[in-house]
């Protein structure tokens, strides 16, 4: 795993310096799952300090949270006094990041309460503060909690939506912790952004990711090489930078990002139902998803079967919708951005500027793809093309380090919200 070296305060530390983060964890049977993320940051070369509430230890005991951080364990501000507990753990802090985040704690974040040792540490952070809520559904949909969650935005924090599953008891539905691994990538990601404000705090965007099939028959499908890499690499960049995303994911196979809202469809005509419905709030729109152009014509109920004479069955395609041109021109919102992606073989910038203009796009993404190219990779070379001729490329690199540059681009051109 890669070892973030960016101070909160956006000072570069020497190479033998770990970054420092607090982990708050509050009283919720999710919180057994926060030592899978303490395991992932220190292991990734974090000094981490566990900061439990009083509730946190009845799930899981002060001993454990010392053994996996190797420091000592405490709820009280009482504890240690000589050394100012209360406030210099959230003053040396570089993050913050509350898991599980209860309603309760939620809601003694956004008032300023400070009845402990993890309350008083998050009113004396000056580093960026991720919250990681997990709850019944019936109490993340309760108007109180939904307030005190938009004023933590607000204010600056992370709060990423929690994922959608099984609950405690027979209950299901929205309110589960998110994997502890997507949680790291969030915190992996706030630090390497450094003291850098949320900038797309208060911001809905969606996201397509994956690569479509259409069905032939029962057991077969045309398809493509997408591997959805790409878009889940631009819905976590938007997720640590404050958005509120929706990601439309078309059989990638890959775990739900922390904070996402995830929408799973297969065909075009399913991803083209479900990004029509979540644009209608968007300020911003990436179609990074690999659409199929075509759909046979016919769906065959019983499998295909090969012809005594030799012969292969004809098949016959139509065509599929043009989701991006669509939502190009019917724009949801006044100002949303519309952003494409064009994968090329050939004459890539040529075809790309043409694409750019028939789409009517802002701004274009556009690489060159192939059997070992791109598909399926971590890795991306892309020039981002604008509708006013700009054009920013991005040199082979991380698929993180492209979406980065694509939220960049995008900023700049979002319409201007009304207070």
């Amino acid at each position: 795993m890669e070892v973030v070296r960016i101070r909160a305060r956006g000072a570069a530390v020497g190479a033998a310096a770990k970054p420092k983060v607090v982990l708050g964890v509050s009283g919720g049977i999710a919180a057994y799952k926060a030592c899978e993320l303490l395991r992932r940051l220190t292991e990734s070369g974090h000094d981490v300090r566990v900061v439990p509430t009083d509730s946190a230890l009845h799930f899981v005991g002060a001993a454990t949270w010392s053994a996996l951080s190797g420091h000592p364990v405490s709820t009280e501000v009482w504890d240690s006094v000589h050394e100012v507990p209360h406030v210099r753990i959230g003053q040396d802090a570089d993050l913050v990041v509350v898991a599980p985040a209860t309603a309760d704690m939620l809601a003694k974040a956004a008032h300023g309460l400070a009845d402990d040792l993890l309350t008083n540490t998050l009113l004396t952070a000056r580093c960026p503060v991720v919250f990681a809520p997990a709850m019944h559904t019936e109490m993340w949909e309760h108007p109180a909690t939904q307030e005190n969650v938009a004023t933590l935005r607000r204010r600056g924090a992370v709060v990423i939506e929690p994922a959608v599953g099984r609950l405690t008891g027979v209950d299901t539905g929205k309110g589960r912790l998110p994997d502890p691994g997507e949680i790291f990538e969030v915190c992996r990601r706030v630090l390497t952004r450094g003291a850098a404000a949320p900038d797309l705090a208060g911001r809905h965007v969606v996201v397509s990711a994956g690569g479509t099939r259409e069905p032939l028959d029962p057991v077969r499908y045309l398809g493509n090489r997408s591997s959805g890499k790409q878009g889940y690499a631009l819905a976590r960049a938007a997720a640590a930078r404050g958005a509120r995303v929706t990601l439309v994911e078309a059989n990638t196979g890959i775990p739900d990002p922390a904070g996402v809202d995830v929408v799973h469809v297969g065909t075009a005509l399913q991803l083209r139902e479900a990004v029509l419905k979540a644009v209608a709030d968007a300020d911003a729109v990436v179609m990074a998803a690999a659409v199929a152009d075509f759909r046979p014509a016919v769906y065959a109920s019983g499998k295909i079967k090969k012809k005594d004479d030799g012969g292969a069955p004809t098949v016959e395609l139509v065509r599929n919708p043009d989701i991006l041109a669509e939502l190009a021109a019917e724009r949801a919102l006044p100002g949303q951005v519309v952003v494409g992606f064009a994968a090329e073989t050939d004459d890539v910038l040529a075809n790309g500027r043409e694409k750019l203009r028939r789409k009517g796009c802002d701004l274009l993404v556009v690489n060159e793809v192939g059997e070992r190219k791109t598909f399926g990779s971590e890795e991306n070379e892309a020039v981002v093309l604008a509708s006013d001729g700009a054009e920013t490329p991005v040199p082979y690199g991380p698929k993180e380090a492209l979406a980065e540059t694509v939220w960049d681009l995008v900023l700049p051109r979002l319409r201007a919200t009304t207070s």
